[in-house]
């Protein structure tokens, strides 16, 4: 879902030249890769890397391509007090100190976990974590005051006009990149490669920065994420 609204613009008519009519289906990250799993229908898909990674594993895929990358942040109400997050000091008493804690379901779920995890508090946060149902943005539960403070990536938080938006500490960051790849059993694979081709283009830089998020630089490993 991170990446609905950005696709969503892109694939608009006269957006981005040449580019065909695109049928687009968004879904949380988990139910679409299910979906694959389950042979549906497809010409292409766009996911975290590591799910490319894992249908690539199963020939179910080809010809990735690295689209776009998110950083993860942390909303909370928009009348709180701003906290400081200059550091991971200041971020992990700001988690510690929530009565509930929101944070979605793929990778930057996985990754806030691991976060948890590395500095020892996951098992003492649990019964404070509250994980978002697939499709179901953490800002609606912050909105909503079913929690206190919510991680994902900033594409879904940011622009929420009840949810303020903070970055993490440099040393605490977590970046997602958002893959492309072919479906195998696609009847017009070509047509599907240039369909990445175009979205992967600079020309578009200007949009995906508008939806908050980055184009990967040109090393960027197509089936690695953060």
């Amino acid at each position: 879902m991170a990446t609905k609204d950005l696709l969503t613009a892109l694939v608009a008519p006269g957006m981005v030249p040449g580019l065909p009519v695109v049928d687009l289906e968004s879904a949380g990250g988990v139910v679409v890769a299910d979906r694959v799993w389950g042979g549906e229908q497809a010409d292409l898909v766009i996911l975290a890397s590591g799910a490319i990674r894992r249908l690539l594993a199963d020939d179910l895929v080809q010809d990735p391509v690295p689209l776009f990358v998110s950083e993860v942040v942390l909303g909370l109400p928009v009348d709180a007090d701003r906290p400081r997050l200059d550091t991971v000091t200041d971020l992990r008493a700001v988690v510690s100190a929530a009565r509930r804690i929101g944070y979605s379901t793929g990778p930057s779920g996985e990754a806030f976990l691991a976060l948890l995890a590395d500095w020892g508090i996951r098992d003492m946060l649990s019964d404070r974590l509250v994980q978002a149902p697939p499709g179901v943005p953490v800002a609606q539960l912050i909105a909503e005051g079913r929690v206190d403070v919510g991680v994902q990536q900033a594409s879904e938080l940011a622009g929420h006009p009840d949810v303020a938006v903070l970055p993490f500490p440099e040393d605490a960051r977590i970046s997602t990149v958002f893959t492309g790849a072919v479906l195998v059993a696609s009847t017009a694979r070509q047509e599907a490669g240039h369909v990445l081709e175009l979205l992967s283009h600079p020309a578009v830089g200007q949009v995906v920065r508008a939806h908050h998020m980055t184009q990967p630089a040109p090393s960027t490993q197509p089936v690695r994420s953060g």
